[in-house]
């Protein structure tokens, strides 16, 4: 007796659906539905309130925290011209940062159960329903978890006074990031650059996921070489 293929029912809350498509959830969830309805995660409804989060809850929240660790710095003897040059190697930091997490950990090939269930919490949501626009955005208690490592990588690394300058670029990285990253599936750019990008991205999710890892700015793409191929007219394809 041959066993059917798993049906993920979208009526029904899908975390616990996923991982059931074994090989098949890669093909599945780069499939995408286009709506701005989003799905079901969780029926418990606490658990469900926390994948849900507006794109302004992530500069209300993160901003001060870049404020206060930049303030840190300068208390400890930093000039502020010191503190600003920290700011802006920690931001160019996070575009690498960026680019890395999202090629090699949100592009991640899983197959098993927990590791697909994990997968379509960290990324393959945001690739199934691109334009759920409380699933854009990464939680903050999330993102706080995630602070811990990279806070001690950084404290580790550096002195004790250009430490919180340092990850406050970082931080503003992550929110310059993440609201870029909403503007350019929910916003309707007026320029040529962010026309572009937005081009660029949505490009990633519905033509080239395997390339076009860039969110912010195509830079990494570029040095790695995962720029979307170019066909006779000189067009990204």
């Amino acid at each position: 007796m041959v066993n059917k293929p798993f049906t993920v029912d979208l009526n029904k809350p899908l975390v616990f659906q996923v991982g059931h498509l074994g090989e098949a959830y890669d093909q599945w969830v780069h499939q995408p539905i286009v709506s701005k309805e989003g799905p079901r995660f969780f029926a418990n409804d606490f658990c469900e309130l926390f994948t849900k989060t507006a794109w302004w809850v992530i500069p209300l929240i993160w901003l001060p925290v870049v404020f206060w660790l930049v303030t840190v710095s300068l208390q400890m003897g930093l000039t502020f011209p010191q503190a600003a040059q920290k700011v802006v190697v920690g931001i160019f930091l996070w575009t690498l940062m960026e680019y890395s997490l999202h090629r090699f950990l949100f592009h991640i090939k899983t197959t098993s159960y927990w590791g697909n269930t994990f997968h379509y919490l960290l990324h393959g949501c945001h690739h199934k329903h691109p334009m759920d626009g409380l699933r854009l955005v990464f939680p903050p208690v999330a993102a706080a978890i995630l602070c811990v490592p990279f806070w001690t990588i950084v404290r580790l690394s550096s002195s004790p006074s250009v430490a919180p300058a340092l990850f406050g670029g970082i931080l503003l990285g992550y929110v310059m990031y993440d609201v870029t990253h909403y503007y350019l599936h929910h916003g309707k750019p007026l320029t040529g650059m962010t026309q572009s990008l937005k081009r660029y991205h949505l490009r990633h999710h519905f033509k080239a996921q395997t390339v076009g890892f860039g969110i912010t700015s195509p830079l990494w793409d570029m040095v790695f070489g995962t720029l979307p191929a170019k066909d006779a007219a000189g067009k990204i394809r």
